[in-house]
């Protein structure tokens, strides 16, 4: 027999919500009093709490305390839980922004004597998707986490390829041509600089928290949310 999941009693539970799951609930974040003390138990608590979260919460993840959860990981009093919906694809050389970017500077944080192959990536907004013109991207970010992961993605591909980096990413409102991530990786050599740049950016794709929004002339469309 499986046992009834354990309820908070007193101590609320804060709960966030991001891009497409913020629009199903109608709200970025609320203040749960007896949420259930399990991740999969919240889960179905919020789908049945937010019907319109039923068709979007089997394709997120939940967050607890900055972490990336399981179904079966605890919820410990007084959280904050976050529902990170899929991604589109902290300080010093890891860091979300509001302002336009510059390469310069995540060339500067990694630049050094020691250090002869320099590889950069930058992502630009295009300006056509799926045969479709785009106005514009809308880049939204739980920006704690996201800086938190950006780093985690720095120091882990830096560590395996023998590199290091500085990657900087770009929220809110961008017109086609701006850039919305800069990534610098110095390397003594081109190859593990070119190696550590790549991977970052695959990383950054699957496991950042920061997600975009493709504005048409005739509507708009979460990234990572299609079919």
């Amino acid at each position: 027999m499986t046992a009834s999941p354990r309820y908070h009693s007193l101590v609320p539970v804060t709960v966030l919500y991001f891009a497409i799951a913020r629009e199903a609930a109608g709200t970025d974040s609320e203040s749960v009093v007896g949420a259930p003390a399990s991740v999969g138990a919240l889960r179905a608590f919020l789908a049945e709490r937010h019907p319109g979260l039923a068709r979007v919460l089997p394709r997120c993840r939940l967050a607890v305390n900055q972490e990336f959860a399981v179904d079966g990981d605890a919820v410990p009093d007084d959280a904050e839980v976050a529902v990170i919906p899929p991604v589109s694809g902290g300080s010093g050389r890891f860091r979300v922004v509001d302002r336009p970017l510059d390469l310069a500077e995540a060339v500067d944080a990694v630049a050094g004597p020691g250090r002869g192959g320099l590889v950069t990536f930058r992502g630009d907004v295009r300006d056509e998707s799926h045969g479709k013109r785009v106005v514009r991207l809308e880049y939204e970010a739980y920006v704690p986490m996201a800086e938190r992961k950006l780093a985690e993605i720095g120091h882990a591909m830096g560590e395996e390829h023998g590199a290091l980096l500085s990657i900087v990413h770009r929220v809110g409102s961008l017109s086609p041509g701006e850039a919305a991530v800069v990534i610098a990786a110095a390397a003594p050599h081109r190859e593990p600089a070119f190696r550590a740049c790549e991977a970052a950016i695959d990383r950054l794709k699957r496991d950042a928290p920061i997600w975009k929004r493709e504005v048409y002339e005739d509507g708009s469309e979460w990234v990572g949310m299609g079919p």
